[in-house]
């Protein structure tokens, strides 16, 4: 009787241990990987408002500003004048920019021609009234066709060196940071009538932003007041996965305006308990109904995950309105903060796994000269930089794919997700959508700036503060 009890024990012994195997083998398993999932943790780091042909307009081997025996061939239409602009080395710390709304970037991209920039810049500065807004200063100068060299940004330039460039990389809809934000994290942007509810939302380009008074929100069970985020996003998919995510914020105030038209306008505080236009996560009905309000975080979580080898599956940083470099804040900030974020990546535990996307959200008003290819009403938008950053990035790459940051949300659900899409089809919580953007035929393969063949490369942490040209400063 004695051996009896005994042999099942041991069956049952048998049967614990191989289904522990079978989670270590779901959860971490411990053969080599291979591909694309050598990549454990996935770092998104957002700035603010910079085109393409401002920050890297000159950059060897990119699709940069049209030259001939270096001088520019293009030249932007001037309603002050008769005359027209050249994009030129701007070499100021604090920028103007322009405005970035949706109709902002159909008026510069002008059917193609893209020469509107200096057209709706004239006009916010006409429009800005100094006396209501002491924060109107930012409009003082029409700089929308000057462009950074590489001594004004030279780590930005010595990633793009080391690492991997895109110069096709779209803001994926035409439009402000909000519906950018909120494409970033879930691939649509849409205003919604019934929480809980996908099919009471209907696209738009334009989202609600928060309650007519523009006071930031307290958390409460349910967010009052503000917008209502009823479809799917990526959390959705990840939680369902256990697939561990971050998102992480700036205290300090919010980078753009509520008015999507306005160059410049009073601060609105934000911090990781207050949702916002940079921080919509906490109004999505899925983020509240699976408990995951938590993940949203300050910062500062983010630097000891980084030194700690705790850094989740996905992250995503979002900066303050001082480090985004939206103007009119400092250029040197935003350098001086986003450097801090991939040093803290790099001196820790978890370079070695680690890819970090580094892009602006929208083109804040500056110059670029490629016209925008078109996937559905929505986009894509104007084309802004992109950086890959990774022990197994390429060395000194330019990636000429056609991209958008919908390709972000492809690489993480190819990395960790089998490849599941935020498809209404297959997600299991359908939403009417316009269009499943990871799918879109042109949408290019971010593996592509990857060898996964070589060893990891080591990490190359920079200067916070490097020399640079920049000048005027406050």
């Amino acid at each position: 009787m004695r051996e009896r009890r005994f042999g099942r024990a041991a069956t049952l012994l048998a049967a614990v241990v191989a289904t522990a195997a079978c989670g270590s083998s779901h959860k971490g398993d411990q053969s080599p990987a291979t591909g694309i999932h050598k990549i454990k943790h996935v770092v998104v780091i957002m700035q603010e408002n910079r085109s393409f042909d401002s920050y890297f307009g000159t950059f060897p081997g990119a699709a940069g500003i049209p030259m001939a025996n270096g001088t520019p061939t293009v030249c932007v239409p001037d309603p002050r004048s008769t005359s027209c602009v050249k994009p030129y080395p701007d070499h100021a710390d604090v920028n103007s920019g322009g405005p970035h709304g949706a109709n902002h970037a159909t008026i510069d991209m002008n059917g193609g021609r893209m020469n509107g920039f200096v057209k709706t810049a004239v006009a916010a500065q006409n429009g800005c009234v100094v006396e209501d807004n002491p924060d109107c200063a930012g409009t003082s100068t029409v700089d929308v066709m000057g462009y950074h060299t590489q001594s004004d940004i030279p780590n930005y330039w010595k990633y793009a060196s080391d690492f991997v460039l895109q110069d096709h990389m779209f803001e994926p809809n035409a439009s402000w940071s909000l519906p950018e934000h909120l494409f970033q994290v879930s691939g649509w942007s849409a205003d919604c009538t019934e929480h809980d509810n996908p099919s009471s939302c209907a696209n738009t380009i334009s989202p609600s932003p928060r309650p007519a008074n523009g006071k930031p929100l307290a958390l409460p069970k349910r967010p009052a007041g503000g917008p209502i985020y009823a479809w799917t996003d990526l959390t959705y998919l990840l939680h369902k996965q256990d697939v561990s995510w971050g998102y992480y914020v700036v205290a300090g105030t919010e980078p753009d305006c509520q008015d999507d038209a306005a160059v410049s306008c009073a601060p609105v505080k934000q911090n990781a308990r207050t949702p916002s236009i940079w921080n919509p996560l906490p109004f999505f009905d899925t983020v509240n109904a699976n408990h995951q309000r938590g993940n949203v975080k300050s910062v500062e979580k983010f630097y000891e995950a980084a030194k700690n080898g705790d850094l989740p599956a996905v992250s995503w940083v979002v900066p303050s309105g001082k480090v985004s470099e939206h103007p009119p804040s400092r250029v040197s900030d935003g350098v001086a903060y986003t450097t801090s974020l991939i040093n803290a990546v790099m001196n820790g535990p978890d370079w070695s796994s680690t890819a970090i996307f580094l892009s602006w959200d929208d083109w804040g008003g500056f110059y670029d000269h490629v016209v925008p290819p078109v996937v559905d009403v929505n986009g894509y938008g104007l084309r802004v930089p992109g950086l890959v950053i990774s022990p197994y990035a390429k060395k000194g790459y330019v990636d000429h794919q056609i991209l958008s940051f919908d390709a972000y949300l492809k690489f993480i659900e190819d990395d960790f997700l089998g490849g599941q899409r935020l498809d209404p089809a297959t997600d299991g919580r359908p939403d009417p959508r316009l269009t499943v953007r990871e799918n879109v035929k042109i949408l290019g393969d971010l593996t592509k700036d990857f060898d996964f063949t070589q060893a990891p490369r080591p990490p190359e942490p920079l200067p916070v503060h490097p020399q640079t040209t920049l000048t005027n400063g406050p």
